[in-house]
C-alpha cells in the first residue's frame, strides 16, 4: 500500500506511510494463506464431481476415455427407496445405481422377462441394459436376483432430467400416470401405483414442469434474440440521449420524467382498476391466490380479480408516495437541477467515463468466475466414500464405511443378507477434509472483498477524473489530458491499500450478514421465540450498518481521490465535511438520487412498453415479423430489466459525477471565500445555489 499526499514528508506524513506498509503486510499474509488454501483446492478438487453423476462404484457416467463414456445417464434399481428427490440429486439413494445410455421406455418386471425369456430372447436382451455389468444368467432366481441386486426388480418408463432416470409423469385429466397407466405390478407380482411413485420422488411432477417451462424459454429467447438486443440497443441510445440533454435542458426533462413516471403509473392505475372491475362481475374470477396455489403458467393468476387488486393497491401507493415527495421537497428540486446540469457539463467533457462500467463488468467478470469455479474445486474435492446399504432396517452394519475390494471377504452380507457397499459421498478424514466449510467461508469472503474493491476502484477512478474537471479554473481548456486513465492510474499506484482496506471492512460486514441469513434459515423451524427475536434484530442493524459504511466509503473514497490522503483520514474528513452540511446533503443528495431513479424507471418503463405492444401483435405495421412465443412475458421482461440495468450502468457514472461535485462544491465553500486570493471554483449557477433561501 502505497497512499500519499502533499505532506509525505513531514512526521504526519511518515506516520501514515508506517501505517500503510503494516496493513500491506497483514493483508499480504492474509492473501497468502488464501492463496495456499485454494492452491489446495485445486490440488484436491476435481469438477468431475460436480459435472457427472456417479454410480454406485464411484465411477464418473458419460466420462470420455472410461466404459461409460456412451453412458450418460444415473439409473436407480428401485427407486421406491428414495425419498425425495433432494436424495437423487445428492447421490444418497440407498439402492444400486447404475450408468445406462438410455432410460426405460416401457414397463417391465424381472418376473415377465424370465417367463418371456422361455419362448424368445428379446426381452432379456433389453432387460440386460439396466442389470449390472457383466450379469447374465436370465434364469437365477428372483429372489436372488432382488438380494443380491444384480438386475431391478421392474422397470418403468422414465425421462433423462438432470441426467438421472426419473419416472415419465404425465398429467391426464387431473390424474397423475406413467405411460397412460395408474397402476403396475413389481417383480413379486405386487400391486403398485403411480402415486407411490410420486411419493417416492417428492417433487419430480414440478421438475418436469418447471423443465419444459424451460425448454419453452429456451425456444422463446432462440426465436426472439434478436429482437431482445435491438430492445437494449435502443435503452443504450436513449440513455446515453437523455444524459448528453441534461446538460441544455436539464429543468425540462427532469420535470418531464417526473410528469410521465407520474402519468404512467396512472394509466397502470386506471387499467388496473379497470380489469378488477371487470373480473369482479364474471363468475369464478373471486378465486384468491393461495386457493389456486403455484402455477407454472403465469396468465392462470392475470384471470383473478385479487390479482389486479394487488396491482391496484401497489401503483396506488407508489404514486401517493411520489406525489407527497414532490410536494415537500418541490423547491429543493430545482438545487438538484442545477447539480445535475453541472453534473452533465462535466460527463460531456469527459465522455470516456461513460464507458467505464465496461471495464467494471468485465474485471466483476473474471472474480466470479474465479471464486465459481474455486467453490466447484473446494466442494468436489475429497475421496469416494463407501457405506453399507442393507437389505434389511435392523442390520448392525447399516451406514458404516467399507472397501468395495475387500467386503466380499467380510461376515457383513452373512450377518446382513443382501447388503451392498455402494458409493455414497466424496469426502475425507484428513484436516483438509476437515475444514473445508471453513475454506468455502474463507472463499465467499475473499470474493466480497475482491467485488467490493472493484466497485472501489470504480468510483475512486471516477471520483478523480471528475474532480480534475471541478478544481480546473478555466473549464474545459484547464481540464488534464486523458483524466480518466490518469486517474485510474493514481488510483492503482498510490491508493490500492485504502481501497483494499475499505472493501474488507465492508466484506467483514456482509459477511456477518451472510452467517445471519445461515442461521436464520437453521433457526426457522424452531419453537425458542427469543432467539428468532435476537437474530432479527442482528439482522436489522447488520443490514443498517452495511448501509452506513457503503456511504462512509463512497464518500471517503471521493476524499481519496480529490487530496491522496490514507483511508481513515479520508474517511474522517469526508464524515465532519458531510456532517457541516448536513442540510444540503439530505435535500441535494437524496433528492438528486430521487431524479436519477426516475430517469431509469422511465428509460425501462418507455421501453418496456415498446417492446409490449411489439411481442403482443398491437403494433400493426411489424406485425408480420414478430416471433410466435409460448410466452411472450419472457422477452419482454428480459428487455426491461435489461434496459434497467443498461440505465443503472449510465446513470451511476451520473450520480458518481454528482457526488464528487457535491462534495467539491461543500469543500469549495469552507477553503474559499470568493475573493481574489481564493476565488471560488465553481460554476456560476453553483455559486447562485449556495446564496439560495431554500440552501
Amino acid at each position: 500500500r502505497k497512499d500519499t499526499d502533499k505532506h509525505a514528508g513531514t512526521q504526519k506524513g511518515k506516520s501514515s506511510y508506517l501505517l500503510s506498509c503494516t496493513l500491506s503486510e497483514q493483508c499480504c499474509k492474509r492473501c497468502g494463506k488464501q492463496a495456499l488454501e485454494e492452491g489446495l483446492s485445486w490440488l484436491h478438487g476435481d469438477p468431475r464431481k460436480v459435472i457427472y453423476p456417479t454410480d454406485s462404484y464411484g465411477q464418473f457416467c458419460g466420462q470420455k476415455g472410461t466404459p461409460n463414456a456412451k453412458k450418460s445417464i444415473l439409473f436407480y434399481f428401485n427407486i421406491l427407496k428414495c425419498a425425495n428427490p433432494a436424495v437423487l440429486i445428492n447421490l444418497q439413494c440407498p439402492t444400486t445405481q447404475m450408468c445406462v445410455s438410455k432410460c426405460p421406455d416401457r414397463f417391465a418386471t424381472y418376473t415377465d422377462m424370465q417367463l418371456q425369456y422361455q419362448i424368445t430372447a428379446a426381452p432379456w436382451e433389453y432387460y440386460r441394459l439396466f442389470c449390472k455389468p457383466g450379469f447374465n444368467n436370465p434364469t437365477k432366481p428372483v429372489a436372488q436376483v432382488l438380494r443380491d441386486e444384480d438386475c431391478p426388480s421392474m422397470i418403468v418408463p422414465s425421462r433423462p432430467f438432470l441426467q438421472r432416470c426419473f419416472p415419465d409423469f404425465i398429467t391426464l385429466n387431473g390424474t397423475l400416470t406413467v405411460a397412460k397407466r395408474t397402476h403396475f405390478k413389481d417383480a413379486l407380482d405386487k400391486a403398485r401405483s403411480v402415486t407411490e411413485l410420486r411419493d417416492a420422488a417428492n417433487g419430480i411432477t414440478g421438475l418436469v414442469d418447471a423443465k419444459e417451462v424451460g425448454m419453452k424459454i429456451v425456444e422463446d429467447y432462440a426465436a426472439s434474440w434478436n429482437w431482445i438486443l435491438i430492445g437494449l440497443v435502443i435503452a443504450l441510445v436513449v440513455s446515453l440521449i437523455f444524459i448528453l440533454l441534461l446538460r441544455f435542458t436539464a429543468g425540462l426533462l427532469l420535470w418531464f420524467t417526473i410528469i410521465a413516471v407520474i402519468l404512467v403509473i396512472a394509466y397502470g392505475i386506471w387499467h388496473c382498476y379497470l380489469e378488477f372491475s371487470l373480473l369482479r362481475q364474471q363468475p369464478g374470477a373471486d378465486v384468491t391466490i393461495v386457493d389456486i396455489g403455484f402455477q407454472t403458467d403465469v396468465t392462470v393468476y392475470l384471470h383473478l380479480s385479487q390479482t389486479w387488486l394487488i396491482f391496484l393497491i401497489a401503483l396506488c401507493t407508489i404514486e401517493a408516495s411520489i406525489l407527497i415527495i414532490l410536494i415537500f421537497l418541490r423547491k429543493r428540486v430545482w438545487i438538484a437541477i442545477a447539480l445535475l446540469r453541472e453534473g452533465s457539463k462535466a460527463v460531456s467533457y469527459i465522455m470516456s467515463t461513460l464507458f467505464y462500467p465496461i471495464i467494471t463488468f468485465l474485471l466483476l467478470a473474471i472474480c466470479i468466475s474465479y471464486f465459481s469455479v474455486t467453490s466447484v474445486f473446494l466442494a468436489s474435492s475429497g475421496d469416494a466414500i463407501y457405506k453399507v446399504m442393507a437389505a434389511e432396517p435392523n442390520c448392525m452394519y447399516a451406514n458404516t464405511t467399507c472397501d468395495p475390494e475387500t467386503f466380499n471377504k467380510t461376515n457383513v452380507s452373512k450377518t446382513c443378507p443382501g447388503a451392498q457397499c455402494t458409493f455414497a459421498f466424496y469426502g475425507g478424514e484428513t484436516p483438509y477434509h476437515r475444514y473445508l466449510f471453513i475454506l468455502q467461508l474463507s472463499n465467499l469472503l475473499i470474493f466480497l472483498w475482491l467485488v467490493n474493491f472493484i466497485i472501489a476502484l470504480g468510483q475512486c477512478t471516477l471520483a478523480g477524473a471528475f474532480a480534475s474537471y471541478y478544481w480546473a479554473r478555466r473549464k474545459p481548456q484547464d481540464i488534464p489530458t486523458c483524466p480518466l486513465f490518469s486517474s485510474f492510474s493514481r488510483a492503482i499506484r498510490y491508493h490500492t491499500g485504502s481501497l483494499a482496506f475499505g472493501a474488507l471492512i465492508l466484506a467483514l460486514v456482509q459477511m456477518a450478514r451472510v452467517i445471519l441469513e445461515y442461521l436464520d434459515s437453521k433457526l426457522k423451524g424452531a419453537s425458542n421465540v427469543a432467539a428468532r427475536f435476537l437474530l432479527c434484530c442482528l439482522k436489522c442493524c447488520f443490514w443498517c450498518l452495511e448501509r452506513f459504511i457503503k456511504f462512509m466509503n463512497r464518500n471517503a473514497y471521493i476524499m481519496i481521490a480529490i487530496y491522496g490522503k490514507c483511508f481513515c483520514t479520508s474517511a474522517r474528513d469526508a464524515f465532519c465535511l458531510l456532517m457541516r452540511n448536513v442540510v444540503r446533503v439530505a435535500v441535494l443528495d437524496r433528492v438528486t438520487d430521487f431524479l436519477l431513479f426516475l430517469g431509469k424507471v422511465l428509460i425501462a418503463g418507455s421501453v418496456g412498453v415498446i417492446a409490449f405492444f411489439f411481442f403482443t401483435h398491437k403494433i400493426p405495421i411489424v406485425q408480420e415479423d414478430v416471433p410466435t412465443l409460448h410466452y411472450y412475458w419472457v422477452p419482454l421482461l428480459t428487455v426491461i430489466f435489461g434496459s434497467y440495468l443498461i440505465a443503472h450502468g449510465f446513470f451511476s457514472v451520473y450520480a458518481m459525477c454528482v457526488d464528487t461535485l457535491f462534495l467539491c462544491f461543500c469543500e469549495d465553500l469552507e477553503r474559499n471565500d470568493g475573493s481574489p486570493e481564493k476565488p471560488f471554483l465553481m460554476s456560476a449557477e453553483l455559486h447562485r445555489m449556495q446564496h439560495s433561501p431554500t440552501n
